[in-house]
């Protein structure tokens, strides 16, 4: 018998997909076609990205929402450009998979395909001067917005990585009841900033002003808007968050929340390779393993590590404590409660 053809790219991708996500890809079908006939129109939720001076890294989403109303002042429909879907609804707007995308920076106009979760993240090749830029983001039958992006300059030999909840916001996120509480309910004007960590990361960027502040967490791009705002009102410095998509792949139930930080923890090792980073966690949510991993395996690459530790409530709330008995040799590593004595200590080891 003659030998059969395999089947098409996208035939064997279906056929190895997780039930779980041809399940959601399902559903996701049905919403859409239903948020349509009610009249929602696409939506482009901008995130802030990064590059160097030779590329970006653009980051958004593609969601179903109500068309903005024409008789909303103009500043209203701009806020609304800006900051996206709030609170609730965000999770409950549908994302539009597979739609294209068009990106334009410093001159370059390309179209790329947002992922069956309407995630864009592209790495597009443009030539732009350090500091902030924006990115111009439209697809058909949406309003075009834009995206800030920050560039670090050739120069540039220190930069931060931050995880969120617990670290720079108090959160207790594993506990479910209030991680549905502070996702769901609670707006970002009742959220706790965590004591003197505002205080750490100004002192930072005033002695390494042109270095890069990224937000690496494991939560959803849904809460980015908010987390945000929240960023932006406690003081702390503007940067890309970096965070995933909730539900599953095309391989498993639910995403690894470890390796999303663990990739891209690699991933900033590898695009900008002359810097050093400083790691800020928390000793809740596995931080001091991911941080003391990276660490091993990229030694050069940590300035060094600084460890927020929870205090007996908060560990409670959060599932307990992370250890971490054994630290990279030669990387300087510090704990506090706060964030005041952190900047202290990174003072003391000359980081500051």
């Amino acid at each position: 018998m003659p030998a059969s053809s395999p089947p098409p790219a996208g035939q064997r991708e279906r056929q190895v997909r997780h039930r779980a996500a041809r399940l959601e890809d399902r559903v996701h079908e049905i919403r859409e076609r239903w948020a349509r006939r009610r009249g929602h129109r696409p939506t482009i939720v901008p995130y802030t990205g990064y590059g160097s001076t030779e590329w970006v890294r653009v980051l958004c989403r593609v969601l179903l929402s109500k068309p903005v109303d024409p008789h909303e002042t103009s500043k209203r429909r701009r806020r609304r450009g800006e900051q996206g879907i709030r609170g609730w609804r965000s999770f409950t707007s549908v994302p539009v998979g597979g739609v294209p995308v068009v990106i334009e920076v410093g001159g370059t106009r390309i179209e790329v395909l947002a992922d069956r979760g309407g995630v864009v993240d592209t790495k597009v090749p443009v030539s732009l001067e350090p500091g902030w830029h924006r990115v111009t983001l439209h697809t058909e039958g949406a309003e075009p917005v834009e995206a800030p992006i920050w560039i670090v300059g050739p120069e540039v030999r220190f930069g931060i990585i931050s995880d969120v909840d617990d670290t720079v916001m108090v959160t207790a996120l594993p506990r479910p009841l209030v991680a549905f509480w502070n996702t769901f309910v609670l707006d970002e004007h009742a959220r706790i900033p965590t004591p003197g960590m505002a205080v750490l990361f100004e002192r930072l960027v005033r002695s390494h002003p042109a270095s890069p502040v990224i937000y690496l967490s494991t939560g959803a791009w849904n809460v980015a808007p908010t987390l945000t705002r929240f960023l932006s009102r406690n003081l702390y410095p503007a940067g890309p968050l970096l965070l995933t998509d909730w539900g599953p792949t095309h391989d498993r139930w639910f995403r690894s929340g470890r390796e999303h930080k663990q990739e891209n923890l690699r991933r900033l090792a590898e695009e900008f390779p002359d810097v050093r980073w400083l790691l800020i966690g928390d000793d809740g949510q596995h931080d001091e393993e991911h941080y003391e991993r990276f660490a091993l395996e990229h030694p050069d690459k940590v300035a060094a590590v600084a460890i927020r530790r929870l205090s007996k409530g908060e560990a409670v709330l959060a599932g307990g404590r992370t250890r971490t008995e054994q630290h990279a040799a030669g990387v300087p590593w510090v704990s506090a409660n706060d964030g005041s004595t952190i900047a202290d200590r990174l003072a003391d080891l000359g980081v500051l």
